[in-house]
């Protein structure tokens, strides 16, 4: 994988994931993430590069520069590649983890719910540039 950019996991089949990939693609003013959903090929590739199961762990996934973010450390660290004000939140990284946790946990078990009615928009050229992707996307940079 790239040094140049992290990249996110998430859940391919969650309308709340893709639209936080949406949000997150439209305020990475840098471009420094990409993405891949945890079901595809380069999901299922990364995850068992980095020693995780099959599915996933249940939370969007970091891996920047071989380094495995998850739950809040994970999103708080994504905010951290964002632009102003957004990467402010990753001050939230001096609370303790298990607090951290406790609440993105509670969203994380209502996400379903809280999408609920969403359709999930195909999308963009833009966005899909963004997405690796062994079918449609661009091509994993290779190491030479």
């Amino acid at each position: 994988m790239s040094d140049q950019y992290a990249i996110v996991l998430f859940d391919g089949q969650c309308a709340f994931c893709d639209r936080a990939v949406k949000w997150i693609i439209a305020h990475d003013r840098h471009a420094r993430l990409r993405f891949a959903a945890r079901q595809s090929a380069t999901g299922q590739r990364l995850l068992a590069a980095h020693g995780l199961p099959p599915e996933g762990v249940g939370s969007m996934i970091l891996i920047d520069s071989g380094r495995v973010s998850t739950h809040s450390t994970g999103v708080l660290r994504i905010a951290g590649k964002l632009g102003f004000p957004w990467k402010l939140a990753s001050m939230f990284l001096l609370i303790p983890r298990f607090i951290r946790d406790a609440g993105y946990n509670f969203i994380a078990r209502r996400r379903q719910r809280l999408s609920r009615g969403a359709a999930c928009a195909l999308p963009t050229p833009a966005e899909r540039a963004r997405i690796l992707d062994d079918v449609s996307g661009p091509a994993e940079p290779s190491r030479a």
